[in-house]
């Protein structure tokens, strides 16, 4: 009974048809028989009510030919059956999210909220990070359940990522120090997404006012800003420039990480890129509109429309339109500490 109250309530009608039933039912039942029996089960406990005016069939059993289906009922056996897991799991589960969604759902997540139950159970909460691949086998017996078999993703739904103190496992973060800038109470820092910026930057690093330069290598910075803590444990009030390509790939970037620490926009490189004439080639790259819109509100309204004009015809600025003397100048006479 439990895969067609699933399939009864994800389906999109009030009511449904005799035909339509038997084709909802068929991945369940190899038989009319079978079929039939379930119906009229469903039938005596109020999930599917007989549209008596259209009768019902002669075949035995008999079942009605049109029904209408009491989601009411289907989601109050949904919401006793989490009340039920309420109970059996640990008190930190919170099952919260799947009162709202699809109890597919539920079902998918069970053996795996099991198994958080049973390590929470054994071991309690870990007092210590340690590596995902470690922690996700510990808890599931797969090394990649938390990075490739969306367990982090439930690990959220139930709001026990946090607790269970994961450690990610990605690229190291690269990055050159200001040895001029690390007692600073307050420090800056540069992302750059390209080599070639970097090499650039790197000699003029101790004529500025930025405690590192960071090198994004691409969109492996996403991940890599995880580790900024752990690699540089310097307490201090620290503040991220970015500066990347000026096309759709770079501004994706720039929002992905954006999303993930408070970012500003290097605006000193940006508008040097802008007063250059830019390069062609870049029209493939996919519009991505919340990123974009995003970037664009940092600039004023003629910047804007140059952006705007620029990536729908197909243009870019690379980081590389800057040549290295005049990165070096930007970089030591750009009054940074202003634009916090």
């Amino acid at each position: 009974m439990k895969e067609l109250k699933e399939a009864l309530a994800l389906y999109p009608k009030k009511t449904i048809d005799i035909n339509q039933l038997q084709e909802l039912s068929s991945p369940f039942f190899d038989s009319y028989e079978a079929f039939a029996e379930e119906v009229l089960a469903l039938e005596e406990a109020g999930i599917l009510a007989m549209v008596k005016s259209k009768g019902r069939s002669p075949r035995k059993p008999s079942v009605a030919l049109h029904y209408r289906i009491q989601k009411a009922k289907l989601k109050q056996a949904h919401h006793h059956l989490l009340q039920q897991y309420r109970i059996q799991f640990h008190r930190e589960i919170n099952l919260d999210y799947y009162y709202q969604h699809d109890p597919k759902q539920l079902q998918k997540d069970l053996p795996y909220l099991r198994q958080i139950d049973q390590y929470i159970r054994t071991n309690g909460f870990p007092t210590e990070a340690i590596p995902t691949p470690e922690r996700s086998y510990e808890i599931a017996g797969n090394e990649k359940w938390i990075t490739e078999k969306k367990g982090k993703e439930l690990l959220e739904r139930v709001h026990l990522f946090d607790k269970m103190k994961i450690m990610p496992v990605s690229e190291p973060l690269k990055y050159a120090i200001n040895p001029n800038q690390v007692q600073e109470p307050k420090q800056l820092h540069l992302i750059v997404e390209n080599k070639t910026t970097y090499q650039g930057l790197l000699p003029a690093i101790k004529q500025t006012a930025f405690a590192t330069l960071i090198y994004g290598s691409g969109k492996t910075i996403i991940q890599s800003i995880e580790q900024f803590n752990q690699q540089y444990p310097i307490t201090a009030d620290h503040h991220f420039f970015y500066f990347g390509d000026i096309d759709r790939e770079g501004i994706s970037i720039w929002h992905s990480l954006a999303n993930k620490i408070e970012l500003r926009l290097a605006f000193p490189f940006y508008r040097a890129c802008l007063a250059k004439q830019p390069a062609q080639g870049k029209a493939y790259q996919r519009k991505r509109e919340g990123a974009e819109d995003a970037f664009l509100q940092w600039f004023d309204q003629q910047e804007q429309r140059q952006i705007k004009r620029l990536l729908a015809e197909g243009y870019y600025y690379p980081q590389e339109t800057l040549r290295t003397k005049e990165l070096q100048q930007i970089w030591e006479g750009s009054n940074w500490n202003d634009m916090i």
